[in-house]
């Protein structure tokens, strides 16, 4: 039991450490990550949105994209999987409207229904040199595309960049107040970290740039991952290609409001990068740099922190009540706490940065160890069992996030 917890201890604090350095250095390189020159001629781009029963916020998208800022040939199109509300109606009074958005329905075909079918139709009806995909609930910032143009063409062997995702309704319960935290640590802060570290982005589903030649000459996106982005992300850094990070490329998009939603969307998550550590930890490479610092990040995000929690979560309760007496001098309640007080600065270090400290959120991020991480266990719980069910069954199920109006 005493090398147990002890060697809990020092993986859990390796980790922490780490993700200590990726904070301190993603808020370094996100400030000085200015744009760059305009380019002397920009490529033409397309942009790709799936769609599914998006009529809630469809018309709030495609004003947004309607107002993206680029020099070059764009087009627009939003990719209808099978919409049986007003999606379409919505799409087709602004293609009526403007001559560069498309509405393209997209056909039922012998893959697995999801996102990823729906952009490798995409990419069948499109010609641009660079692709960019948005989900169907995203405000692009006017400069978002241009920003990740730039970023790609002045980075040397880029496949792409990535931006970053904000939170449109961060105010509107406890819930979407953590959620936002959480990118803002996660994906915006520590992204940029890994970048400026490893020379390594991770794509995020949305608000993503990338060559098509590169990624059709890797077969394009795989339709049984649900996990698409991450799957395309390794695919892309084992053939040696880099991912740039622009955090100032930014996207604005609704989180789940409720449990029930949350649930549902980040089980569907960590699905999918089971999926992945599964298929590429069969790869004869996978050891090799970079492959390995994503398998690693996504093992560590999606299954060891879940275990590791559970372990901290016995350790506070034991050492609470004076059950822990190894003889060894060691004080475990006081490492839990160290533990939390760290990952609690790095949560309060992205909301500082991005001038929120707020009281509100102060307590958020207070309360984010005890509450909304925890959720981390039942997840990696759900997650394995359905996985495996659906693996027995060959099937692949792709839930799409309940959406809701949403002023900005």
């Amino acid at each position: 039991m005493k090398v147990f917890f002890l060697t809990t201890n020092i993986i859990f604090w390796i980790i922490l450490l780490y993700y200590t350095v990726l904070t301190v250095v993603g808020l370094f390189q996100r400030k000085k990550a200015n744009r760059l020159n305009p380019l002397a001629e920009y490529p033409s781009l397309d942009v790709l949105i799936p769609s599914h029963n998006e009529e809630i916020v469809m018309k709030d998208t495609l004003s947004a994209m309607a107002k993206l800022e680029y020099p070059g040939n764009i087009q627009i199109y939003v990719l209808n999987d099978n919409s049986q509300d007003k999606t379409g109606e919505i799409t087709e009074f602004f293609a009526n409207k403007y001559a560069h958005i498309h509405h393209i329905e997209v056909p039922e075909s012998n893959e697995p229904r999801g996102k990823s079918r729906v952009l490798n139709y995409g990419l069948s009806i499109s010609d641009g040199e660079y692709f960019i995909v948005y989900d169907a609930d995203n405000r692009p910032n006017p400069d978002a595309a241009i920003r990740l143009m730039e970023i790609t063409m002045n980075t040397e062997n880029a496949a792409g960049a990535v931006g970053c995702v904000r939170t449109l309704n961060d105010q509107n319960n406890w819930l979407t107040r953590f959620i936002a935290i959480e990118f803002k640590t996660f994906q915006l802060i520590m992204q940029s970290g890994r970048y400026a570290l490893h020379r390594i982005g991770s794509l995020p589903g949305t608000n993503m740039l990338l060559k098509r030649s590169i990624i059709t000459d890797l077969g394009a996106y795989d339709p049984y991952a649900l996990a698409e982005d991450a799957e395309l992300t390794i695919r892309l850094s084992s053939k040696g290609y880099v991912i740039a990070v622009d955090p100032h490329s930014q996207t604005w998009e609704q989180e789940p409001q409720t449990l029930k939603a949350l649930m549902k969307q980040r089980t569907r998550w960590l699905q999918g990068n089971l999926y992945i550590m599964f298929k590429f930890f069969k790869e004869k490479n996978w050891w090799k740099k970079p492959c390995i610092i994503h398998l690693t990040y996504y093992l560590t995000i999606y299954v060891i922190f879940g275990g590791l929690l559970l372990s901290s979560n016995i350790l506070f309760i034991l050492g609470l009540f004076g059950f822990i007496n190894f003889n060894s001098g060691i004080n475990y309640l006081f490492f839990w706490f160290l533990a939390y007080l760290t990952y609690t600065i790095q949560l309060l270090c992205a909301v500082w940065y991005d001038k929120k400290l707020s009281a509100k959120n102060v307590l958020a991020a207070s309360l984010m160890y005890f509450t909304y991480a925890q959720l981390f266990i039942f997840l990696l719980v759900r997650g394995l069992v359905l996985m495996m069910k659906d693996k027995r069954n060959g099937t692949v199920i792709w839930d799409k996030t309940e959406r809701v109006a949403i002023e900005k």
